[in-house]
C-alpha cells in the first residue's frame, strides 16, 4: 500500500506541476501530493531501517536427525573460521537419505553442538524474524519484503555422548581403516555387543525386545567409538 501511495503521489505531484494551469489548484495539488509524497517516503524509510510497525518473533523447531556417516557414531562438522561458532554442521534428516544436509553458514547464524544423555541425534532451531505487529502495517507495507527478514538463528544438534565429533576428511579415513579391517572389525562388535545385551539382562532378565533392541544400538554406538577414538 505504502509503495503504492509513494508512486503515485509522486506521479500525481509531477502532473500536478506540469500539467495543471490553473494556479489556486495547481498549489493546491502540489502541496497535498508532495504530502503524501514525503511522509509515504519517511514511512518507507523507517521500515527499512528501523523496522517500523514491526516486532521480533522467535520461534523455536525440534527435528530427529541422523549421522551424516551412516551407522557410526560420529558428529560431522567443517570448520569454519577460528571461534568456532560459525562451523558448519552436517546430517541427515533420514536413515535412508543418500546426501547430507548441513546447517547454514551466514553472518546470522550460530551453529553448536551438545552431547547428552540423548539415545539419538536431534536438531534444536531458534529462529528470531521481524514480522509485522498486526493486518494494519502488514497491509500499509505490502510488497516491500521486510516481513520474516532473519534477525538470528541458532542451531544446536544434541548427540548422544556416545558419538564423536570429526571432520569430513578425518572420517573419510576412518572409514578407509575400518573397511580394511573388515570381517576382523565385525567379529568385534558382535562380542561387544553380545556381552552388553548379555550384561544388562542379567541386571534385568525381564527386558522386552524393544528394550534389548535399544541396548545392542547403545552398543553398537559405544564400540564404534572407542574405535574411532583409537584413530
Amino acid at each position: 500500500m505504502i509503495i503504492i501511495l509513494m508512486f503515485g503521489s509522486a506521479v500525481a505531484l509531477f502532473a500536478s506541476v506540469m500539467f495543471i494551469n490553473q494556479r489556486v489548484t495547481r498549489i493546491t495539488g502540489t502541496i497535498i501530493f508532495g504530502i503524501l509524497f514525503v511522509v509515504s517516503t519517511i514511512l518507507m524509510t523507517l521500515n527499512y531501517s528501523h523496522h517500523f510497525g514491526m516486532e521480533k518473533v522467535t520461534t523455536t523447531t525440534n527435528q530427529t536427525v541422523y549421522s551424516a556417516t551412516g551407522k557410526l557414531p560420529i558428529a560431522l562438522y567443517q570448520p569454519v573460521g577460528t571461534n568456532g561458532q560459525d562451523n558448519v554442521l552436517i546430517y541427515k534428516t533420514s536413515q535412508n537419505q543418500k546426501k547430507p544436509v548441513h546447517t547454514q553458514a551466514n553472518e546470522y547464524t550460530t551453529s553448536k553442538m551438545e552431547f547428552t544423555n540423548r539415545t539419538k541425534p536431534q536438531l534444536k532451531t531458534t529462529e528470531t524474524r521481524w514480522r509485522f505487529k498486526n493486518n494494519f502495517y502488514k497491509g500499509l507495507f505490502m510488497w516491500s519484503g521486510m516481513d520474516g527478514t532473519l534477525v538470528k538463528r541458532t542451531n544446536v544438534i544434541k548427540y548422544p555422548r556416545a558419538f564423536v565429533k570429526l571432520t569430513p576428511m578425518q572420517a573419510q579415513q576412518l572409514q578407509k581403516r575400518f573397511a580394511a579391517a573388515g570381517p576382523q572389525l565385525q567379529t568385534q562388535a558382535k562380542s561387544f555387543v553380545t556381552a552388553k545385551v548379555q550384561a544388562a539382562m542379567a541386571k534385568q532378565p525381564h527386558m522386552s525386545a524393544q528394550q534389548i533392541q535399544q541396548v545392542s544400538q547403545q552398543a553398537e554406538q559405544e564400540f564404534m567409538a572407542q574405535m574411532i577414538k583409537q584413530k
